[in-house]
């Protein structure tokens, strides 16, 4: 009797076993390095600045991933479900702007004042500043025919050239019903597929930089000679000449590029222009060193997402936004350790206010920037 029972047992034993190393995965993590973890020391020096912040409703709505201010002078919002939001200043006059039917994680105005967004789900599109606000797929794929498959953010230059950043070739969040669903596989995974396209007046979409672990966020110096793009898996800023093609930063730092900001203590998102020179940049989660140290051993990253989602290495809520300067240095540092305001991505900066964008909430958090120790325009 002992001896079936013990079979019975091992094999109970075997299965899970089994599952935990050999069922298939949607990701094939390769080793990295990565670079200690300065932690919140020197110029990211822990702080409670970005707590508490003042928030005004969505009427339903949530995440509002990015936040700019349109010709008009108005508040738009990209939020879940391919909706843009359009409200004053203070809150009041809100309304639906327009429906893209995917879920736009970036955009900017160009100089006929069409929205240029990053749908994650459809493509760079153009969105008409007249009533109805009609859609129009500006690139969804590259000349050779090969998906974009992740459009994340966007920069509109001077002369008409729109950058913007294709995350992941590997993972679509069309495939995953989510971007953020898609970003943690490609962090896990870790292959560094992300790039930055740029497409001309003429209609023809070019690779400016590839070999990007996740390429997130985008913005053109004051002089339109230099990109600032995010790699969010990196820890880490670049600035790329405008002007450059074909680049491949997989092994770091090549002619007509270099690494702005290294080893950031979390995961670089949303870049943004603010005032007098500023650049505001939000690290969506922090790093940890659990990850860290996953990095030289796919094979644990994949055991863990063998796991139940609830499982997966996702950092804990951490609030930290920053800004810096086109010569990398940090001049404003805003923190909440208690991640009271979900998944700080970026910062939209006008004359009085900091709007704190995220991915998650469901309200638009903001502060007066004379708490935040900036000077206030009247």
């Amino acid at each position: 009797m002992r001896r079936p029972l013990l079979g019975i047992a091992a094999l109970l034993l075997l299965v899970p076993v089994a599952w935990l190393t050999l069922a298939p995965v949607p990701a094939d993590p390769v080793a990295w390095r990565a670079p200690p973890n300065p932690g919140y020391t020197g110029a990211y020096a822990a702080n409670t600045r970005l707590a508490a912040l003042q928030t005004i409703g969505l009427d339903g709505a949530s995440g509002p991933e990015h936040v700019a201010l349109g010709p008009d002078g108005d508040l738009y919002l990209g939020v879940v479900g391919g909706t843009i939001l359009r409200m004053r200043p203070d809150g009041s006059g809100q309304e639906i702007w327009a429906q893209t039917g995917g879920r736009v994680l970036g955009f900017a105005f160009d100089d006929s004042g069409r929205m240029i967004a990053a749908d994650a789900l459809r493509g760079l599109l153009a969105i008409a500043a007249a009533p109805p606000h009609h859609v129009t797929v500006l690139a969804d794929r590259m000349p050779d025919g090969e998906p974009i498959r992740f459009p994340d953010a966007v920069a509109v230059a001077r002369d008409g050239k729109v950058y913007f950043t294709d995350a992941s070739r590997r993972f679509a969040p069309a495939d995953y019903g989510d971007p953020f669903e898609a970003s943690v596989l490609d962090y896990i995974e870790h292959r560094p597929t992300g790039r930055v396209l740029v497409l001309g007046p003429g209609g023809k979409v070019e690779v400016v930089a590839g070999g990007l672990s996740f390429a997130n966020g985008i913005v053109l110096s004051q002089d339109g000679r230099s990109l600032f793009v995010a790699e969010s898996g990196g820890y880490r800023v670049w600035q790329i000449d405008a002007g450059a093609r074909g680049l491949d930063l997989a092994h770091g730092p090549v002619a007509h590029a270099r690494v702005l900001l290294a080893n950031l203590p979390g995961f670089p998102d949303n870049l943004m222009r603010g005032m007098d020179g500023r650049i505001w940049l939000g690290l969506a989660k922090p790093r940890t060193a659990s990850a860290d140290t996953m990095a030289a051993y796919p094979f644990m990253r994949k055991l863990a997402l063998r796991l139940p989602r609830f499982l997966w290495p996702v950092p804990p809520a951490y609030g930290h936004v920053l800004a810096f300067t086109e010569d990398g240095r940090i001049v404003a540092d805003l923190q909440d350790p208690s991640g009271a305001y979900p998944d700080a991505t970026g910062v939209l900066e006008t004359a009085d206010r900091l709007y704190i964008q995220s991915l998650h909430a469901n309200v638009l958090g903001w502060l007066p920037k004379a708490r935040a120790g900036l000077p206030v325009r009247h």
